[in-house]
């Protein structure tokens, strides 16, 4: 697998594999695993008050020489204190979600920072463009987590995505192997983002509990639910059956926020609360079966691309 050239002036990287930002799962650990292994590997700030994302950047750059960066969603709450932060902390890649990247990508680029934001939509990936951001990644709604409410598949999003813009695109959603990043690169894309799949590594700081309920799931044990606040992909549980019957009867946002309490998916996946925290992942999780370092995790990404490529000219 060749680093690609489109991906020269976002990221040096040996590899175009990206590591997602997520909650509770992506810390030091996990992100500098990732960058050693010749990924990008993320910081994910969504679940990190500030003091604690700057140990975890200090950390970081301990940890590893490698490029890495931040995710930060940007419905965040104290948004304009964490970008500050990550500016005076000489952050070089910003991905951002959850939110328009107009209002913040000016003020990174100014500090020297690349800035790539997810999308669900050919529309926002048009938006993007405007906005001035370096890359964009679509992301299909296999993924874990919060959504699209467009509810389009990976498969069908990235060739129209490819379509709606010229900038470096990043193909998420559904993807844990390497037959799935020549697929999603066939298709238009020039790197991949990968959640799941690092979410079940050892290095992520997921509870274990968490890490080996995803490995026994199978097709169909994750739904998209919470369509009245932000679709969120969630394991079937006790949490998920209260949800469901109450979304089917109708339930108000503020209904749905009352059962879900409060921390839902911190007790979820970081507390291991496997029966009444919420629990995000990704429909591929049903194809992955162990939890292994991150090393092996992207050694068996790189060969599986290497080989299915192979087997395709051939």
């Amino acid at each position: 697998m060749k680093k690609n050239k489109n991906n020269g002036n976002f990221s040096d990287i040996q590899y175009p594999i990206v590591q997602g930002g997520m909650v509770w799962c992506s810390g030091w650990r996990l992100a500098s695993a990732v960058s050693n292994a010749g990924g990008l590997g993320l910081l994910g700030a969504g679940s990190m008050h500030p003091e604690t994302l700057e140990e975890h950047i200090a950390k970081m750059k301990e940890a590893t020489d490698k490029p890495w960066g931040v995710n930060v969603p940007l419905m965040y709450p104290e948004i304009d204190r964490l970008m500050k932060l990550i500016i005076d902390s000489g952050v070089k890649v910003v991905f951002t979600s959850a939110g328009s990247p107009k209002k913040f990508t000016p003020m990174l680029h100014e500090a020297g920072i690349k800035v790539a934001h997810v999308v669900s939509s050919s529309k926002f990936a048009r938006k993007c463009e405007e906005a001035g951001v370096d890359a964009v990644v679509a992301e299909g709604f296999e993924a874990g987590g919060h959504n699209g409410r467009e509810e389009t598949t990976t498969m069908t999003l990235i060739p129209q995505v490819r379509r709606a813009t010229s900038l470096p695109l990043i193909a998420a959603g559904g993807i844990a192997s390497g037959e799935a990043i020549l697929a999603s690169m066939v298709l238009g894309a020039e790197g991949v983002q990968i959640g799941t799949l690092f979410a079940l590594t050892e290095e992520s700081s997921a509870a274990e509990a968490f890490k080996q309920r995803c490995v026994s799931l199978e097709e169909g044990d994750t739904m998209l639910c919470l369509k009245k606040l932000a679709p969120t992909r969630l394991i079937k549980n006790s949490l998920y059956d209260k949800v469901k019957e109450a979304e089917d009867g109708g339930a108000s946002p503020d209904e749905l926020r009352a059962i879900l309490g409060q921390a839902a998916s911190k007790r979820g996946i970081f507390e291991g609360d496997i029966d009444g925290g919420e629990l995000e992942i990704g429909q591929i999780a049903s194809a992955i079966k162990a939890v292994k370092p991150v090393a092996e995790v992207m050694k068996e990404l790189v060969e599986g691309y290497e080989k299915s490529k192979e087997t395709i000219c051939n």
